[in-house]
């Protein structure tokens, strides 16, 4: 019996709609594929208000590229890293630069008309389209082999609590901006806290089960042969239950200490704690994309755990001839790729659940920011780093196009998970098709 038909059976049976985002995780619910198969992930980081180009950028191209200051946590991972200069965000229309930085990166596509007013320019509204994560979360979870009780986690780090198009970069579609769990006790509740769907879906099957004995005395022959599948399922999702009851985690699930800052002072320990929990995630096979922002556009993070207690955005404006201020933007810029190297870390560190290498062999991290500098506001070289494995590409490279429009990234990305739309966003701005990285 295939996933749909038992669904709609169990509908039948009057499954309530609270117990039923249990039951994909239950293996009798999903299509049969191959038990080896390895998962393909992607994790898509943020950081704010641009970089310093000359801290950050590869002087060579090629695979003879010295990491610069900004880029040198990652190290260790060198022969997995892609630096790729020269993508633009070509997206125009309304917005301000930050506006148009932080909710068309990873939608490519141009913002509503809409009365949020940015910095001087015309006001706008929300992105115009699908974000690249849930169009990749869309195409796994359309296929029962891929399909995950998530499909797609989206993390936050120090988020303000606020909705505007400076503090959302994911969409579920035009006009749909997804705010991110930036509190690590609502992921795990989200992720853990569903052990009473799973007492009230136990006692469903009680019910169900003896039902369907009733009936199966009353049904013609020619229909027991049917009910009898029904009652071999039933008998089986019951015995699910009780092993799920039992049975720990692949990955243990991380443990959450009370009372944690998650304002700017907790940004050290919160980022540590997602990143946690997403690995979990993974591990698990809950979700397979995920996002993880640091702060906003305009963040105002002020660093205080580095010696720094200016605020991140004040000081992206400062020219740059300011030296004190662009020492300051290199720290907090590598605050934030050693973040990236913790997570690399974390994941190489967590075996593949099946056996098949580790956790970073098979996920690709993307880093990246709404700005390529911050005191000119520029979409020109956006900062692009892709670190791991599981797509195919060429890595140990530091790549250099010649101002290629962020689209052709994202169909590159779709075109590895075995996606193969021809257009993403702006269609004009996918010209050219994916960019080529294998």
């Amino acid at each position: 019996m295939n996933p749909a038909t038992r669904r709609r059976f169990l509908k039948r049976l009057g499954l309530s709609a609270a117990a039923l985002p249990f039951l994909p995780a239950l293996s009798s619910l999903r299509a049969a594929g191959p038990a080896s198969a390895t998962p393909q992930r992607v994790i898509f980081m943020f950081s704010p208000n641009g970089i310093v180009p000359p801290d950050f950028w590869p002087d060579q191209a090629g695979p003879e590229f010295q990491l610069k200051p900004i880029l040198a946590a990652l190290e260790p991972w060198k022969n997995r890293l892609l630096t790729l200069k020269g993508i633009n965000n070509k997206v125009r229309g309304d917005g301000d630069g930050h506006m148009r930085g932080m909710s068309c990166l990873l939608t490519a596509i141009e913002l509503f008309p809409g009365n949020i007013q940015g910095g001087g320019e015309t006001p706008a509204g929300w992105a115009s389209g699908i974000s690249i994560d849930q169009e990749l979360k869309n195409f796994l979870q359309s296929q029962p082999a891929t399909a995950t009780r998530f499909g797609s986690l989206e993390l936050g780090v120090a988020v303000p609590n606020r909705a505007d198009p400076w503090t959302r970069w994911t969409y579920a579609g035009p006009n749909a901006p997804l705010a991110p769990l930036s509190s690590p006790y609502d992921v795990f509740e989200k992720l853990y806290g569903q052990t009473k769907d799973r007492e009230s879906l136990g006692s469903v099957l009680d019910e169900v089960t003896e039902d369907l004995r009733v009936i199966s005395a009353k049904v013609p022959a020619r229909e027991k042969a049917l009910l009898d599948q029904h009652v071999t399922f039933v008998r089986q999702m019951e015995q699910e239950l009780q092993q799920s009851a039992a049975q720990k985690l692949r990955v243990a699930a991380p443990v959450i200490e009370a009372g944690l800052n998650l304002d700017n002072d907790g940004m050290p320990q919160v980022s540590s704690l997602q990143q946690d929990i997403l690995i979990n995630a993974f591990a698990n096979d809950l979700a397979r994309i995920g996002s993880i922002q640091y702060t906003n556009s305009v963040g105002q993070a002020r660093m205080k755990w580095l010696g720094i207690n200016d605020d991140h955005h004040g000081l992206s404006h400062d020219p740059d001839l300011n030296a004190g201020s662009q020492e300051k933007l290199v720290r907090i810029n590598q605050w934030f790729c050693g973040e990236l190297a913790a997570l690399a870390k974390k994941l190489e560190a967590t075996p593949e659940p099946n056996g098949d290498g580790n956790m970073l062999d098979h996920t690709t991290i993307v880093w990246t920011n709404e700005l390529g500098k911050g005191n000119s506001h520029s979409h020109e070289d956006i900062p692009f780093v892709l670190l791991g494995g599981g797509l195919g590409f060429k890595t140990g490279r530091a790549l250099q196009f010649e101002g290629q429009a962020h689209n052709r990234l994202w169909l590159a990305l779709a075109h590895a998970m075995g996606h193969h739309i021809d257009t993403f966003g702006n269609k004009e701005l996918s010209a050219g098709g994916a960019l080529a990285l294998t």
